[in-house]
């Protein structure tokens, strides 16, 4: 790689960053994900590249750290958007279910179709698996505006559940090399001690925001979010889950009702700093996912997704997905069809969990253009349910059903 400006580099960084929000407008008004865009552009970037012989080098670590620090703007952000009160408990329960299951099924099917492709062992497709099956909130989140809240509230919750199940399970698999009594154990201690840290920590944090009278609070917050993460990996906590109660707590101050942590931290000044954090947490999301998707969008190699191999497998891994969810949906939470079952993309935490699959537990003849694939074809469809579905909120008559369903379960 050649010498670059530094002002052509700011130049560069800026304009990606103008036309991102432009592709959010755009976004919205054709019904088009941004990530998808941003996605054609990256491949574009690298299809010009090679044409003036310019090639760039983007070390993986720098990708991969994007990719860590949105995926906790990401649980941080469910967390702040996740009520927890007696009107959505039904709610909760329903997509929370739907999110469970639906991986699950997800995870099962796509386990047995590599390991029948690949004659690798079973528990090495299954951690391949667990990516693939985990719908990204990263994407569903900005792409709902269109949509009634009934619709909105369910596939908030629903993308939020499967994106912080689909985690912890991960790091189950990976962190266990041996799967017995004893590992499962190990794990609850784990969770447990991550749940108790958690409210531990997150009371701390809302003393540190609360009294500081310094104006600089969110970036520090979330430096040490990072920290602690990063010493929660380091001692195989699940640690996402403090990152989450800390989210939750902020969002459902209102429900403490413990007289002195009231006192110290009162309802009204932990309202202005759930505001506070929802906007910076939401313009960070968008800075980072910018640039991880232009950057993920440059490293695809068209040739390797449009293998033959490729499209088979990657079509098979596509429509299992697509079934077990219309199956569920259709079935078992007797809800609408339409657009829910094409709010299934694949994308941000789907592309960083794979980066953290060890070497150990790595599928030797696995090819990297089924992840393309997956991820191109999903963002595919959910436009696709998009496009189709040309109902304003106030014109959709079919939420009765759903509303119903919700006093069934």
């Amino acid at each position: 790689m050649g010498n670059i400006d530094t002002e052509l580099i700011l130049i560069i960084g800026c304009s990606i960053v103008v036309l991102s929000y432009l592709f959010s407008i755009i976004g919205q008004i054709a019904r088009i994900p941004s990530v998808l865009l941003l996605l054609a552009v990256g491949i574009l970037l690298r299809y010009v590249s090679k044409q003036y012989g310019f090639e760039l080098n983007i070390p993986q670590p720098i990708v991969e750290g994007l990719g860590v620090v949105g995926l906790i703007m990401i649980v941080l952000e469910a967390g702040l958007d996740l009520k927890i009160d007696k009107e959505h408990y039904s709610l909760i329960r329903n997509s929370f279910f739907s999110g469970l299951v639906i991986l699950i099924l997800s995870v099962a099917s796509v386990t047995a179709i590599l390991q029948s492709w690949l004659y690798e062992p079973i528990i090495n497709c299954l951690v391949y698996a667990i990516p693939l099956s985990i719908i990204s909130s990263a994407i569903v989140i900005p792409s709902l505006h269109h949509l009634s809240k009934a619709k909105k509230e369910f596939l908030v919750y629903e993308a939020s559940f499967s994106d912080i199940l689909g985690i912890i399970i991960f790091n189950f698999f990976t962190v266990n090399q041996v799967i017995n009594l004893q590992a499962g154990g190990m794990f609850i201690l784990n969770l447990v001690m991550a749940i108790v840290l958690s409210v531990v920590l997150s009371l701390l944090l809302f003393l540190i925001m609360a009294k500081t009278k310094l104006n600089i609070k969110f970036f520090l917050i979330f430096s040490l979010l990072i920290l602690i993460y990063a010493a929660g990996k380091l001692l195989h906590l699940p640690s996402l889950i403090i990152i989450l109660l800390f989210g939750l707590m902020i969002n459902n101050w209102e429900k403490v009702r413990l007289t002195r942590l009231v006192k110290i931290l009162p309802h009204k000044e932990v309202e202005d700093l759930r505001h506070l954090m929802h906007s910076i947490t939401a313009e960070s999301s968008f800075l980072i996912r910018t640039f991880f998707f232009i950057f993920f969008g440059y490293s695809i190699k068209l040739q390797a997704v449009l293998e033959t191999d490729v499209m088979f497998v990657g079509s098979i891994i596509v429509l299992a997905l697509f079934l077990i969810r219309i199956i569920y949906l259709r079935f078992f939470l007797h809800t609408n069809l339409f657009p829910e079952a094409f709010f299934m993309p694949r994308g941000l935490i789907t592309i960083v969990l794979f980066y953290k699959i060890p070497s150990s537990l790595r599928l030797s003849n696995f090819n990297e253009g089924i992840l393309f694939f997956v991820v191109l074809t999903t963002s595919l469809i959910m436009s696709m349910g998009m496009l189709m579905y040309r109902k304003r909120p106030e014109q959709v008559i079919e939420e009765r059903k759903f509303l119903e369903n919700e006093q069934l379960f």
